[in-house]
């Protein structure tokens, strides 16, 4: 039920179109604008920056207050008092779990670690330096010929099992897309670990020793995978969705928002930071650049500061930032030259009137970037490992969209091509 109308005149119209104003319980309200279609006309919004394509209970962004919420809990808080997969728990079924569903839920997702071993087959059609993420993509896409006994996206139970598979293998096709990258064999997942200690061990071991993560930095990337789990209606969800909406199955879906999430713009965006450090060059280069940002004409920009949707500081950031001096200080790789760049940037962006009166702080991409560099990860693997984190918000998206009436998405056009034209004789 609408809670207020928007009525709508047009010039050299006599009608009045009245329009429904819907209210959530939270953000701003919306109007119905569904009823222009019958009489000829439609909205222009390019980037759908203003426009509301679905409901969704998951997740709200507040960015002028900077403020991010899960199933209404503040990401502070869940960075604080929970763990990655308690977070997917919560973004699947919209409550935390009791300590019984904790322990059922982490015990299945362990159980579905392993990839089907034809699979490894694939990454012998790939070149050894092609990008992690070209091969994610494909790898991704091709779970579904491996996986078809659960694609039926009208079941509740196929959407579940689906979603239990995702968020389980993803860890392992990640770190096998690195170790195809540098030569070394494929470490097996091994289910008494916990999640982000699974992931190092794919990572960095060898058959030749026992891999040993560093609890340190097990918190560290538990944390990143946390705080990049979900983040409301951005370009890969939305991808996500509108793909979902063809009928088109879990694993296709999930690999077009990989696709979507590669671009620099927004997922490629810590890899960009680390790509801007090494540019920088010298902590002596620093005021250059800084003088760079500033000039309105100079087409250099500070990447990793300000965020497209926070206009106050990025809530993700503040925890971020904890963890990223608890990396360094426990690795004591304060003296890495690109790292010295690093923090004597941020220390400028929270001091200079320039970048404190734009509010441009340092963003979450800025210092996963960091940490996942002090980590050892190569800049190549940082989307992939962002894809691996948001593979929870997306698999929640498409589960919201198919447990609900829907419809195919079919965006609208301001057409300014040429008229009508006869073929010539």
């Amino acid at each position: 039920m609408a809670d207020k109308k928007a009525r709508l005149t047009i010039d050299g119209v006599d009608e009045v179109i009245e329009l429904s104003v819907y209210s959530g319980t939270l953000g701003p309200d919306v109007i119905d604008v569904r009823p222009l279609t019958g009489r000829g006309l439609f909205t222009y919004d390019p980037g759908f920056v203003s426009t509301a394509a679905c409901e969704s209970s998951i997740t709200y962004i507040d960015g002028e207050k900077g403020i991010l919420l899960h199933g209404g809990y503040p990401i502070e808080q869940l960075a604080k008092h929970s763990d990655y997969l308690e977070t997917c728990y919560l973004l699947l079924n919209g409550e935390l779990p009791t300590p019984e569903q904790k322990e059922l839920f982490v015990n299945t997702i362990k159980n579905h670690t392993m990839v089907h071993q034809q699979m490894t087959h694939f990454f012998n059609g790939f070149r050894r330096d092609a990008h992690p993420m070209a091969i994610m993509v494909a790898v991704v896409g091709a779970l579904s010929a491996f996986y078809h006994d659960s694609l039926d996206i009208d079941d509740p139970h196929h959407r579940e099992v689906c979603a239990y598979r995702l968020i389980a293998k993803m860890p392992t096709i990640a770190a096998m897309c690195y170790k195809y990258s540098i030569g070394q064999p494929f470490q097996y997942p091994r289910n008494e670990l916990d999640y982000a200690d699974n992931f190092l061990h794919m990572m960095f071991g060898t058959p030749c020793a026992t891999y040993v993560p560093n609890p340190i930095l097990a918190k560290a990337m538990d944390r990143i995978f946390l705080l990049h789990a979900d983040h409301e209606q951005n370009a890969s969800t939305s991808t996500v969705r509108l793909a979902g909406s063809s009928g088109a199955n879990p694993f296709a879906c999930i690999a077009s928002g990989v696709a979507a999430l590669w671009g620099p713009a927004h997922g490629g965006a810590n890899e960009a930071v680390l790509q801007m450090l090494e540019e920088i060059g010298d902590e002596a280069n620093i005021p250059e650049f800084i003088k760079r940002a500033k000039d309105p004409d100079d087409s250099f920009r500070l990447m990793g500061f300000g965020h497209r949707v926070y206009r106050n500081f990025d809530p993700r950031a503040k925890v971020m930032k904890q963890t990223c001096d608890e990396v360094l200080a426990e690795l004591g790789v304060e003296n890495d030259p690109l790292l010295k760049i690093a923090k004597r940037l941020e220390q400028i962006a929270l001091e200079d009137e320039y970048f404190v009166q734009r509010k441009l702080y340092p963003n979450v991409d800025f210092y996963s970037g960091i940490i996942l560099k002090a980590i050892g990860i190569p800049t190549n693997m940082f989307t992939v490992i962002f894809a691996l984190s948001r593979t929870i918000g997306w698999i929640s998206h498409w589960s919201e969209f198919h447990s609900s009436p829907n419809k195919i998405g079919r965006p609208r056009q301001l057409y300014m091509g040429p008229v009508k034209r006869d073929y010539p004789e």
